[in-house]
């Protein structure tokens, strides 16, 4: 017996208008839904704790966690401060967690839902696809791809973390933390790196 529904995949390459659209369709939807769900800074806590605790992240440089846990701080503060308007989102609507079916696009492995701007979900896609969504606040999406980076830097130093070759990613987030602008995609790091 099973839950879920089986959809038979077609052409892994997705273009970006298409997953501009369904990636609109589905914040369109989820504004509909009033649920008690997280707020994204939620996640920025779990990252924070994981780089405050020396405990949770013994290889992270008393440098890098200084730098690290600033970085976490003043993007929570600048995107707060921006007032946006924040909905229920997919939380990581990254490549890896979208199927390109007969049927369209489907957005997967929803258990990372928060409230947030839009800019925090298109932050997880690549560069392309937010050419193509509609009305997105560049700076915010700015602020929100380095949000995502310094997240995952910080994830990736977690000790016990078993993504493949996690302290690599870690190093490589770090530094492009410190290379500054203009902000690489998720999607963008995880191609140079050979990840998702």
């Amino acid at each position: 017996m099973t839950l879920w529904t089986y959809y038979e995949p077609v052409v892994p390459h997705t273009s970006p208008v298409d997953y501009a659209k369904a990636l609109e369709q589905l914040h369109t939807g989820m504004r509909k839904v009033d649920v008690p769900s997280p707020r994204f800074t939620d996640r920025i806590t779990e990252a924070e704790e994981v780089v405050a605790d020396p405990d949770r992240s013994p290889e992270l440089a008393d440098a890098d966690r200084v730098f690290l846990s600033s970085r976490l701080a003043s993007l929570r503060r600048a995107i707060d401060d921006r007032g946006a308007v924040e909905q229920l989102l997919h939380g990581e609507p990254h490549p890896g967690n979208v199927l390109s079916t007969k049927n369209g696009l489907l957005f997967i492995d929803l258990e990372t839902c928060c409230r947030g701007p839009v800019e925090f979900d298109l932050a997880h896609v690549p560069e392309a696809v937010c050419e193509h969504y509609p009305n997105v606040d560049q700076g915010l999406l700015d602020e929100c791809r380095q949000l995502v980076l310094a997240m995952v830097a910080a994830w990736r130093w977690g000790l016990g973390d078993q993504f493949p070759n996690a302290r690599r990613f870690g190093e490589e987030f770090l530094r492009a933390l410190h290379d500054g602008p203009p902000w690489p995609t998720l999607d963008t790091m995880n191609k140079r790196l050979g990840g998702l």
